[in-house]
């Protein structure tokens, strides 16, 4: 679709290719296989000589949309779909990386991303050294020359909304050879861009915002061609960690609000935050946009608003922690975030409850933090039910 297009068109109306019937709301292909005329195209279609379509593990429409769509967003030249946003981590890593190749990646990320580069890509000989992401020398120190292959980090992080310097981190990645994958999760292109800050790649859990309402599952890849088609994209084929039609197919519908949505839940997450900061009960309060946050002016460059997670550290552990969650009448006891219903989590027994008391102490969560994903309910009543198990 035309660059000359604003974000907001091209995110309802990137990635249409209509069918001989001329519909206005994207198709839905529910199909494993597709027809050839000939027994030569065929042949054509699986060498690669001929563009369309042949297998849903690896090409179809309403995929295709998806991919052109959240592209033309984030502003790369391809995108893969995958069936998670975990699936996208493990096919970035699998079809660029090698063993004997060498991760650096910030200590402040998603539990699970922990175990798959500790314990999954540990087995086929791809080590990860995890560093202080807020600290570009700590990035730089990390390196081993002729091995650092892929520098990563999700920014703002999971859970704390650390935020690193993508431009900065760009310069040591490529300085090292390497290259610079960024987990935008959390602002989603709505917020923010990496690409257009360094970043080589950009990764999605298309589970979170980009569906919105808690559906589906889904995750992408967007960077260069060479990279993403070409280097990713086989990995796909062969190995199908594929995205479903039907997953697509929201997706879509997803990115259609996706701004819209995101805007008003980080105002109402900034709202929460500023509640939260002033509550005796509440000793710190995490959400970038917040001036007490130590990256504030970075995260108010690089990003449009802070984004929708509020977490924060409740007096007395664990105990209190729970007590919070317990109270909760509204909010959902859920580990899942980036729905319009507002979510609340223990990361220390739920989302990092897998890594190591150790890991977790590293990476700053503690028995008393809790998360809290602000949807769009009125803020009042997000607050009045956090304010029963804070005692008001």
């Amino acid at each position: 679709m035309s660059e000359d297009f604003r974000p907001d068109t091209l995110a309802v109306r990137a990635g249409i290719h209509r069918s001989q019937f001329n519909e206005h709301s994207e198709a839905l292909y529910l199909t494993s296989s597709f027809v050839f005329d000939s027994a030569a195209q065929a042949a054509a279609r699986f060498a690669n000589e001929e563009p369309g379509f042949v297998y849903s593990r690896f090409s179809n429409p309403t995929v295709s949309a998806f991919q052109e769509r959240l592209a033309a967003l984030e502003g790369g030249e391809a995108c893969v779909a995958t069936a998670s946003g975990m699936a996208a981590i493990l096919a970035t890593v699998m079809g660029l990386l090698k063993g004997g190749d060498h991760i650096v990646s910030s200590a402040s990320i998603f539990g699970a991303t922990v175990q798959l580069f500790t314990n999954v890509l540990a087995k086929f000989g791809v080590e990860t050294t995890f560093v202080n992401g807020a600290d570009p020398a700590a990035w730089q120190r990390a390196i081993r020359p002729g091995a650092t292959r892929l520098l990563f980090l999700e920014t703002p992080s999971n859970p704390l909304t650390e935020v690193a310097d993508i431009a900065a981190l760009a310069e040591v990645a490529h300085g090292a050879g390497a290259l610079l994958a960024v987990d935008n999760c959390f602002c989603t292109p709505a917020l923010q861009r990496p690409l257009a800050l360094g970043a080589d790649l950009v990764i999605h859990s298309a589970t979170k915002y980009l569906d919105g309402q808690g559906r589906v599952l889904g995750g992408a890849v967007v960077g260069r061609r060479e990279l993403v088609a070409d280097g990713i994209g086989p990995f796909l084929r062969t190995a199908g960690p594929s995205l479903s039609p039907f997953n697509a197919w929201v997706l879509l519908k997803g990115l259609e609000t996706l701004r819209v949505r995101m805007e008003a839940q980080s105002r109402n997450a900034l709202e929460l935050a500023r509640w939260l900061e002033a509550h005796p009960r509440v000793e710190r309060v995490y959400h970038p946009a917040l001036a007490s946050h130590p990256q504030h002016a970075l995260a108010m460059r690089q990003a449009t608003a802070g984004g929708a997670i509020v977490s924060f550290d409740v007096r007395g552990g664990r105990e209190a922690a729970w007590r919070v969650v317990d109270a909760t009448r509204m909010i959902s006891i859920t580990a899942n975030l980036g729905d319009t219903k507002t979510t609340i989590t223990h990361p220390a027994s739920t989302t990092h409850g897998r890594i190591s008391a150790e890991a977790r102490a590293a990476a700053g969560i503690g028995e008393g933090l809790l998360r809290v994903a602000v949807g769009l309910e009125a803020v009042e009543d997000v607050r009045d039910d956090l304010a029963r198990g804070l005692g008001g």
